[in-house]
């Protein structure tokens, strides 16, 4: 091998001059990016100590009353308050970066969907932004019912199963896929309807669902000849 492409020693201390002497040479600009990272990180940190947490504090106060009606149906009182206290859709208006507006956007959409407003149902749901597992597929699986109130179950189905795929438990997953083979026995597809009440009895033995769910079986084997 020549001595050209023979590795050469590294350079310790030639490399640590270089460094001190490109600091010094630049310690002015290296001192304003340095001054500006802690304005940028400082005004984040004031940012959600000075605005963002009082807004939530705030919000999480004046959403109390609107959950009370929505407790009670009194829905048009939840969604537009009662003069003294917001409604649903002034928190979102009032206070849209904060946690308890992205719940009212839940409380908003399950409350149109019982009040028959089927589109703004959706529309309201599809904002909401699932924080667990629970009330992220029941927004989904409500998507799906206020699809299927207007007759379009294709979507209804898509919405059933993003709701029973979002969680695997006891509760959730076995209605959403209950609601889903029901869905399938009105497109006259008895062999995905059956399918899924298998999984139900299979799957989630200890569910409401499952009470019941041989009937549907045994129904489901006989119209799909199997």
């Amino acid at each position: 091998m020549s001595k050209k492409h023979e590795s050469q020693p590294f350079d310790l201390e030639g490399s640590i001059s270089k460094s001190e002497e490109f600091i010094k040479q630049n310690q002015k600009s290296l001192l304003v990016i340095a001054a500006a990272v802690l304005v940028i990180v400082g005004g984040y940190f004031a940012y959600q100590q000075f605005w963002v947490k009082p807004q939530e504090d705030n919000a999480r106060k004046e959403m109390f009353m609107a959950e009370r009606y929505y407790d009670n149906d009194s829905l048009n009182l939840a969604l537009n308050g009662d003069g003294n206290y917001p409604g649903f859709l002034q928190i979102i208006g009032n206070y849209g970066s904060s946690k308890s507006a992205n719940l009212a956007y839940y409380y908003a959409g399950t409350a149109y969907l019982r009040s028959g407003e089927y589109d703004k149902a959706i529309e309201y749901l599809k904002k909401y932004d699932g924080e667990d597992d629970i009330t992220g597929a029941i927004a989904l699986g409500c998507i799906g019912d206020a699809y299927l109130e207007k007759d379009n179950r294709d979507e209804a189905l898509a919405y059933y199963r993003k709701a029973y795929e979002w969680d695997d438990n006891q509760f959730t997953a076995s209605i959403y896929m209950m609601k889903a083979a029901m869905v399938y026995e009105l497109k006259d597809d008895w062999k995905q309807a059956l399918s899924l009440y298998e999984k139900i009895k299979k799957e989630y033995p200890n569910s409401t669902e499952a009470r019941d769910v041989e009937k549907y079986i045994a129904r489901a084997r006989v119209r799909s000849n199997t």
